[in-house]
């Protein structure tokens, strides 16, 4: 009977496992049942965290905004309600950039806004 070489699908998911957690720390990158425990909850963490992402960026772009409106006298509600009645459809994303960049700019949406 000739011999039969095996494992080699299993070997490859190992090898697959452990080439995905290359740079974890300790027994995660070598072990290969610690390094399937951690791999599930990096993926669910980075799926989470993309999601979390979005919040993050909207709570940078109102502090930034904030800083901007309080240094030319207003509150940042009162600026956005200023903007809401003046009918400027900028969303806060660009408003942050305009403050950041372009503050000569920022000075005229807000004169705007004050109106």
């Amino acid at each position: 009977m000739t011999r039969i070489k095996r494992g080699t699908i299993s070997l490859k998911r190992r090898r697959k496992t452990l080439g995905y957690t290359k740079g974890f720390r300790h027994g995660a990158k070598s072990k290969e049942r610690m390094a399937r425990e951690r791999l599930l909850h990096a993926w669910s963490h980075a799926f989470a965290d993309r999601r979390k992402k979005k919040g993050d960026f909207r709570r940078l772009w109102n502090t930034r905004i904030n800083a901007a409106v309080r240094a030319e006298g207003l509150s940042y509600s009162r600026f956005i309600a200023g903007l809401k009645k003046a009918k400027i459809e900028l969303d806060r994303k660009i408003l942050s950039e305009i403050a950041a960049n372009h503050p000569d700019a920022f000075r005229k949406i807000v004169e705007a806004a004050k109106t």
